[in-house]
């Protein structure tokens, strides 16, 4: 019975997102939130003032995401009003105007660099609206660059997921290493069937296989240095490896090889090439973007120390405020439930403001420009914001109670109804974890200590177990709420949600089975 109404909150969401007539995100998810606050407190008989807490703690934590989301709104935006983004799209429909090219080049190399550097739905913010801008339509691109953002995030923001989501654990150098290894095989095995399933959202069969040499090219030019960096680091895997294969993408495309002359998504005859100076303009965004992420993220860098200063500075009140402008409010209520916001450090301020306020006078922008781009930002919030506070606080209050949580009841459930066959559901789990709190890392956080426990009383090996959870938490970027609301926010996308959580779940359920049979068979050679 604690499983059933465990499980109540978020069957109710997808079955009200998803009906013939579904409720949009920023009704289902609030109204979920309040079905998991009152099973909580009335059938788990959760303290009153603690679940009080966690719901303040949720209705803060939407900052974070939010601030993201308004930071590449923001950046877009600029972008567009200064005639940039129409520069870039003249230079991409110079690389190639064949369709898939340009979908493989953005979507998926460009996306795959993104995510090693930044992570936090980054990719996709930035991605998809420079496909749109090529012609191609905008939800089957929200889903495309959800779909293709999977791969390469158990090793984002410079390894964030691998290295700090398994902290807790205290898992000893030589059996993290093992982990990443094990984790970029079978992403890599993954890698050859999940871009293509996305690439059919938007061209035919027929001319995926027409383009199969580019795109194989295109795949295995990430992921092969992908998965060699993995063999001895866990923190740069995806950056240098969507780098090499955004270079060798970009060249491949300009030659032409392994694609098929098809006619291009929009008429581009009129269109001339930009010249080098206005290239270099349009450009300058991207790569401060990824210059300031890696100088930020490097952790044997001092700036990300410096960011992440916690030490105290001024108090408001029961806020607390740092060096590095750190706000934090701890134990809310007087609980031991904390909040806080780097207001550094989350991707919003930097880079993106940041670079927003760097590139306006080389783009030339006015004042009444930029109040343009910052209102249409604004516009463009208000809903995914309703949205994003309900799925927060859900979550935190669903992760109440220590192991008697609902999330931990399902999670536990499911262990012992699988027993040794584990490794088949394993990265199921870890799906589940970033579909709750939109972070792989925070799947690896929340579910890393379950997986090591059910390996050792399973005697699985541990770490084939947590690449499993590794590579579920990484395949649940595709159904991530967080990430749905701020594509669809960015590209104007309202009320597609359920839609989008119905296409996505079935690329998902590939590479679940793909990473089941691939754990099998490592654990059938390991035993």
């Amino acid at each position: 019975m604690d499983t059933v109404f465990a499980l109540f909150p978020v069957v109710a969401l997808i079955w009200s997102m998803t009906k013939a007539r579904p409720l949009t995100a920023h009704v289902a998810l609030p109204l979920a939130a309040l079905c998991a606050v009152l099973i909580q407190w009335g059938y788990f008989q959760a303290d009153a003032l603690t679940l009080s807490a966690n719901i303040i703690a949720g209705g803060l934590a939407v900052l974070t995401p939010v601030s993201i989301i308004a930071g590449a709104i923001l950046l877009n935006r600029v972008l567009v009003i200064s005639g940039a983004e129409q520069t870039l799209r003249q230079w991409l429909a110079g690389i190639s105007t064949n369709p898939v090219a340009q979908l493989m080049v953005i979507g998926w190399a460009f996306a795959f660099m993104l995510e090693g550097a930044s992570g936090f739905g980054t990719p996709a913010a930035i991605a998809a609206p420079i496909l749109v801008g090529l012609g191609f339509p905008a939800l089957p691109v929200a889903l495309l660059t959800l779909v293709m953002n999977s791969v390469p995030v158990s090793f984002g923001a410079v390894g964030t997921p691998a290295w700090f989501g398994f902290a807790g654990l205290a898992l000893a150098a030589p059996l993290r290493l093992e982990v990443a290894q094990w984790t970029a095989l079978i992403h890599l095995c993954a890698s050859f069937v999940i871009p293509v399933i996305a690439l059919r959202w938007l061209v035919s069969w027929r001319e995926i296989w027409k383009n199969s040499g580019f795109i194989l090219i295109s795949i295995v030019s990430c992921t092969a240095p992908f998965f060699l960096i993995a063999q001895i680091n866990d923190e740069f895997p995806s950056l240098l490896g969507g780098a090499i294969g955004l270079l060798i993408s970009i060249w491949m495309a300009k030659l032409g090889v392994g694609l098929h002359q098809t006619a291009p998504v929009t008429d581009r005859s009129s269109i001339k090439p930009p010249s080098n100076y206005a290239l270099v303009q349009a450009l300058l965004p991207f790569v401060l973007l990824i210059i300031i992420l890696l100088v930020t993220r490097i952790p044997s860098w001092p700036f990300k120390g410096w960011l992440n200063d916690t030490s105290l500075w001024w108090q408001f009140g029961v806020i607390e405020v740092s060096r590095a402008l750190v706000v934090a409010w701890p134990n809310i209520l007087g609980t031991n439930v904390d909040w806080f916001y780097k207001a550094l450090y989350v991707p919003a301020i930097i880079p993106f403001v940041l670079t927003v306020a760097i590139i306006s006078p080389i783009l030339s922008l006015s004042k009444s420009q930029i109040y343009q781009a910052s209102a249409e930002t604004w516009g463009r919030l208000k809903r995914p914001i309703l949205a994003l506070m309900g799925a927060l606080i859900m979550v935190s209050v669903m992760m109440q109670g220590a192991e008697n949580a609902p999330i931990f009841v399902i999670a536990n459930t499911l262990a012992s109804v699988v027993g040794a066959n584990w490794a088949y559901v394993a990265a199921l789990l870890g799906a589940l974890g970033s579909f709750f709190s939109g972070s792989a890392t925070v799947s690896n956080l929340t579910f890393g200590g379950i997986q090591l426990t059910i390996a050792t009383q399973t005697g699985l090996p541990v770490s084939v177990i947590l690449a499993l959870q590794s590579v579920g938490a990484a395949m649940g970027n595709m159904v991530c709420l967080n990430n749905i609301i701020a594509v669809a926010s960015i590209l104007g996308i309202q009320n597609q949600e359920g839609v989008m959580i119905k296409q996505t779940l079935k690329p998902l359920l590939v590479y679940a089975v793909v990473a089941a049979l691939l754990g099998q068979v490592i654990l059938t050679w390991l035993i």
